[in-house]
């Protein structure tokens, strides 16, 4: 009996042999429901879990477990966000930016903009960009979050030198830019918004996906500098950063970090540049925004560098230039998928953060002010600041939140000093500027929560850097749910934390 209920076995397994396509959508079909029965599993052992706001571990996205329901649920990561007016100088190799980017805490996310990266001059403007500053600064970027002394214990050496250990020729921003977006030896792609496993076995699922203008210069003709040696950091699985997104106007420069393993969950990445210089059509003046989905959240990063000038009514200047660029700012369309609804405009996205110079000044006269900065009365000089004022007026940045400034004003240093130009610095009076905090970090949207607004006390131009960081609330979808956005998440959840931020005003 054994034998023939083995041989008719052999018979109806032999009958029921799929053809190819049919074993591509059965190898499918197992891959999915193995993915629902093991995140099935994560949701029951979840279930038990408890909530403590006050606990450390609530600011912690790694390895805590799912508290909501099975098909969605919101996951904390912290986002760190930095701006930086270097007054066109350029970077030396040895200049250490680790306690800038505070590369200790380890946030999900890095977010960086510069201004005046080069020079203003007509040649930068009218001509032709210089991009070596960027590709230095991207370097060192890189230098500071992947860490070049983890590999030195390991025998790995640096061997490149711009001034110091990290450049050998003139640094080409193409080619490092190309290397720095690589995760695991592939090139990152501006809309990932399918999973592979979804592309491969339904193809009617799939959309190509058109060029953004983020890749325009990707796909340049601009010889490159075969001889630029990369850190050797980026070859290697140390890396814990990767880079997302990059893009220079004139002197605005931003970018966009992320843990190497969430780099799979960003896409529809999209980036555009608004001029607001002169005559209202050139970069010295401006932004440069970028949009992306993490997860099922949207996000917009604006890195600006507005109007300058202290005369009275240049505030309206700069009111008007952030008007133009909320107005003018439209992300491409750069995916087909009938299912995703990225958004276009700056404020229709989930989560907003705005950094960079935006130039607003101290309505107060030249000795008042001076009078405030030495006696170091912060509160009674940030109470005639021009954006707090203008803020409060409803005339610019209408519903934006922005932290407590406790630090002294920013701006205007003598370079490689620590005195403001107003204290006894020799200077001609139309050179002479009020010192003002014009660099600034605001965010917009619900599921923001800040954590730190300070600035860093580096001389290497006339102004000081500003930092956040931010507790980020994004939602991640999985079990069950289909075709929300385009991509989906089946890793742990971390528990919903809710606690108020006293940064906010």
């Amino acid at each position: 009996m054994e034998i023939e209920f083995e041989d008719r076995q052999e018979e109806t397994v032999s009958d029921m042999i799929p053809s190819n396509q049919q074993r591509k959508k059965q190898s499918f079909l197992w891959k999915v429901l193995a993915m629902r029965e093991r995140n099935g599993r994560t949701m029951e052992r979840g279930s038990n879990a408890s909530l403590d706001p006050l606990s450390d571990s609530s600011f912690d996205n790694r390895g805590s477990e799912p508290s909501m329901s099975s098909s969605e649920a919101i996951q904390n990561f912290r986002v760190f966000a930095a701006t930086w007016n270097v007054g066109g100088q350029c970077p030396t190799g040895n200049l250490d930016l680790n306690d800038f980017l505070q590369v200790r805490n380890e946030p999900d996310m890095y977010v960086l903009g510069f201004q005046e990266i080069v020079p203003l001059n007509a040649g930068n403007v009218l001509v032709l960009e210089d991009n070596e500053p960027a590709a230095k600064w991207l370097a060192l970027i890189n230098q500071s979050l992947n860490g070049s002394s983890d590999l030195a214990s390991k025998g790995l050496k640096l061997t490149a030198s711009f001034g110091g250990p990290l450049f050998s020729q003139k640094p080409s921003l193409k080619k490092i830019k190309k290397t720095f977006k690589k995760l695991n030896g592939k090139r990152l792609k501006s809309c990932n918004c399918v999973l592979e496993m979804e592309r491969k076995a339904a193809k009617d699922f799939c959309f190509r996906c058109q060029e953004s203008n983020f890749n325009s210069d990707d796909s340049s003709t601009e010889e490159e500098d075969e001889n630029f040696t990369i850190p050797v950091a980026l070859a290697t699985s140390q890396m814990k950063y990767s880079l997302v997104a990059c893009k220079q106007m004139v002197g605005i420069f931003v970018s966009v970090w992320m843990r190497r393993e969430l780099v799979q969950y960003v896409g529809h990445l999209r980036i555009c540049c608004t001029s607001r210089g002169i005559m209202g059509c050139l970069g010295n003046k401006g932004c440069i925004s970028v949009s992306m989905s993490f997860y099922q959240t949207s996000f917009c990063f604006i890195c600006s560098h507005l109007a300058s000038g202290e005369k009275e009514g240049d505030e309206l200047r700069r009111n008007l230039d952030v008007i133009e660029i909320l107005k003018n700012t439209q992300f491409p369309r750069i995916c087909k998928t009938p299912h995703s609804r990225m958004p276009d405009k700056i404020l229709d996205h989930d989560r907003i953060i705005w950094f960079g110079d935006l130039n607003y000044r101290i309505s107060l006269s030249h000795d008042d002010a001076k009078r405030l900065v030495e006696k170091r009365d912060w509160p009674a000089l940030f109470n005639k600041d021009q954006l707090k004022m203008e803020r409060e007026a409803g005339r610019v940045f209408k519903g934006w939140k922005e932290g407590k400034i406790y630090f002294a004003p920013t701006y205007k240093y003598a370079f490689n000093s620590d005195t403001y130009y107003v204290e006894g610095v020799k200077v001609s009076k139309n050179k002479r500027r009020t010192p003002a905090w014009c660099d600034r970090i605001l965010w917009h949207g619900r599921g923001i929560q800040q954590l730190l607004y300070v600035r860093r006390e580096f001389k290497f131009s006339d102004h000081r850097p500003v930092c956040a960081t931010f507790n980020v609330e994004v939602e991640v979808m999985f079990r069950g749910q289909k075709k929300k956005v385009s991509t989906c998440n089946f890793q742990n959840i971390d528990d919903l934390v809710s606690t108020r931020s006293p940064y906010f005003s």
